[in-house]
């Protein structure tokens, strides 16, 4: 998928207005690697974020979460902050990484509270962090506000990753281009989907969006409702260089495609 030619204005627009705004770009620290081909379920182990984010979650669930990580070879699993030392003890000498979620679910926090959020999970022992963007700022044009609280966080979150939540479906097309570009801009590492919190999760549609707006730039996590191996397998081919979800190893072992 490409940008519309008015979806291409748009970017124009808002990039010159950006500027007049003083937003400078900065450029993520990572490399994002290419998506390969997806063949069969077992080949999406590398892709996933396998997740654990209600409240009732217990100790004893996460720590059954980074078993299955561990056992099926799980990109990472991503958790709670008040879980981040528990993950890093059972995950000790794998190559499974600790994504913990900030300003979640909301993202309504003050940014002070993020920044030092991300400081101390990733103290913790996080190796990235998903932040959810304030979106009514954002929805209310504050770009600047928008700007400076995803800014912040991926400076306090130093040489780790930061994704930014966009929670898609609040927003219009336009404005998750607007959101994709400041995150971009503000030098995340990728954009996301969704919390799995608001009225839905991830679509196709809004993967390739994401994907035609940011361009090589920054990585596309999809998140949210994938609960099966064709639904995540389309994902990757929109665009989505993770997937978090539940239902992981029920995906990798989906055997109706057979």
């Amino acid at each position: 998928m490409s940008l519309t030619n008015e979806q291409k204005l748009l970017v124009e627009k808002l990039n010159k207005e950006f500027d007049v705004l003083g937003l400078k770009k900065f450029e993520s620290h990572i490399k994002i690697e290419k998506p390969r081909p997806i063949n069969q379920p077992s080949d999406l182990v590398q892709y996933i974020e396998h997740t654990i984010l209600k409240p009732e979650a217990t100790p004893e669930q996460v720590i059954k979460l980074c078993d299955e990580a561990k056992q099926y070879k799980f990109k990472a699993v991503c958790i709670n902050p008040v879980y981040t030392f528990e993950a890093k003890k059972q995950l000790k000498g794998t190559d499974v990484l600790i994504v913990t979620v900030i300003g979640f679910p909301l993202g309504s926090n003050l940014t002070k509270t993020k920044e030092e959020e991300a400081k101390d999970v990733i103290k913790a022992g996080a190796n990235e962090v998903d932040m959810v963007m304030a979106v009514g700022l954002l929805k209310g044009k504050q770009y600047k506000l928008v700007y400076d609280d995803i800014r912040a966080v991926v400076k306090a979150a130093g040489s780790a990753p930061v994704k930014v939540i966009i929670e898609n479906c609040l927003l219009e097309d336009s404005e998750k281009i607007v959101a994709c570009l400041l995150a971009m801009r503000a030098g995340a590492s990728y954009v996301k989907t969704s919390t799995g919190f608001s009225k839905s999760g991830a679509t196709v549609e809004d993967i390739a969006l994401m994907r035609a707006t940011v361009g090589d730039a920054l990585g596309v996590k999809a998140a949210g409702g994938i609960r099966d191996y064709q639904t995540a397998k389309a994902m990757i081919e929109a665009g989505a260089n993770r997937i978090g979800c539940s239902a992981s190893v029920e995906i990798i072992k989906d055997k109706s495609v057979f």
